[in-house]
């Protein structure tokens, strides 16, 4: 079994949120650095596969200060000497995809091969609608909004992510879509370096294609990662493009159904997957020396976020069973492996009823920092790898 690491990041604590505009206080993204950085360093001697950050922007409220997760992943990997570092994920629609492309790839080469990709879609209109309005228009959708507004997000987060996988796996590419046409139809490109020690300009002086440099150093390319997948339509696509999909915690019933959507798909197109394989599932991760303790430090970091910065955004509907008006309550979340929280001994049993419903074989672990104290994370951290993990047959 694989763990990872995942980070909105948040600055500050509770009180220093509450008591408002806490995303411009310097001192607190410094203190929210210098965290990270000891925890990713604390998680790369204890074999953690990756490490990952969210994108956001214009977060003054102090949630998810991570507007660049690309450049926050180099100055992780300046620090550590294995871990994989990776996004939770880059916003395709609000990004302009050779960009990406280029960024990614100039990390794997700069962290020495350990970059993951991973791309979202985009739900927050107060940043996406506004970053993404010289980008075709596209607007943040809604979780569970079947309307225009997704249509078009997802036509064009699909579109990005195919010029990004030519991009890195071409030597040469041109590419004629809805939103983008690569090269644009008349370029003139009049150098007689480009004629003698390059390509893709023709006898007219007119570029026909261009190249994107760097390559990734890992080929054809970095792992690819979509999260928080929780529809059909997503995981099918994640299963026909070999991209591993991280599910946020949910419904026991959907949960096993997007797992066997995933495999039944892929084998659709010619990928057999053993169980498991090719999906991962995001877990708050607490552990303490007691129950209360874990419980208390859930309630008053991660449920305090969930309540103020995801329950609007409708986070909580994929936590209901078909048919059920209310979401499971925090001790059968507790209970059925929704969150791993409490001493090693509970958390070892929710890891036994998670891993009996479900064929996981790849966990992100949720760590809050900020919110969270930093030596109660570096705990969990340590622990989850020391003591919880290796009581189970399948951790390789």
């Amino acid at each position: 079994m694989k763990a990872s690491l995942f980070y909105l990041p948040s600055i500050g604590s509770r009180p220093e949120i509450e008591a408002g505009m806490a995303g411009l206080r310097g001192d607190l993204y410094q203190s929210m650095l210098a965290e990270i950085t000891a925890e990713a360093q604390l998680a790369d001697t204890l074999g953690y596969d990756s490490i990952s950050f969210t994108e956001h922007h214009f977060h003054i409220e102090g949630f998810e200060i991570s507007n660049n997760p690309v450049l926050l992943d180099l100055y992780i990997a300046m620090q550590t000497k294995r871990i994989r570092v990776g996004q939770l994920g880059i916003v395709l629609p609000a990004n302009n995809p050779l960009r990406v492309a280029e960024d990614i790839a100039m990390l794997d080469h700069m962290s020495g091969g350990r970059a993951n990709a991973g791309f979202a879609r985009g739900y927050q209109r107060r940043w996406v609608d506004v970053m993404a309005q010289q980008l075709h228009g596209i607007h943040g959708a809604t979780p569970g909004m079947h309307d225009a507004i997704d249509q078009a997000n997802r036509a064009a987060f699909e579109e990005h992510f195919r010029i990004i996988k030519q991009a890195w796996t071409e030597e040469m590419m041109q590419y004629d879509g809805k939103y983008w046409q690569i090269p644009v139809e008349g370029t003139p490109w009049d150098l007689d370096a480009t004629r003698r020690y390059g390509r893709g300009v023709d006898d007219e002086n007119i570029v026909r294609q261009i190249g994107v440099v760097p390559k990734p150093v890992q080929k054809p390319h970095p792992p690819i990662f979509q999260p928080f997948a929780s529809s059909e339509n997503t995981i099918r696509w994640c299963a026909r493009e070999g991209v591993t999909a991280v599910l946020p915690p949910m419904a026991i019933d959907l949960q096993n159904r997007l797992y066997e959507v995933y495999r039944e798909e892929a084998a659709a197109h010619g990928r057999a997957l053993a169980p498991g394989e090719g999906l991962a599932v995001l877990r708050d991760v607490i552990i303490c020396d007691t129950d209360a303790e874990a419980r208390e430090l859930w309630a008053t970091g991660a449920a305090f976020c969930g309540a103020a910065w995801f329950a609007p955004f409708h986070f909580g509907d994929a936590l209901r069973s078909p048919g059920m008006p209310e979401g499971p309550t925090r001790d059968e979340m507790m209970e059925n492996g929704m969150l791993l929280v409490g001493t090693v001994d509970t958390v070892t049993r929710q890891m036994e009823r998670l891993l009996a419903d479900t064929p996981v074989e790849w966990i992100f672990a949720w760590i809050y920092n900020g919110l969270v104290p930093h030596g109660a994370n570096l705990r969990s951290i340590e622990r989850f790898a020391t003591e919880v993990l290796p009581r189970f047959s399948r951790v390789s």
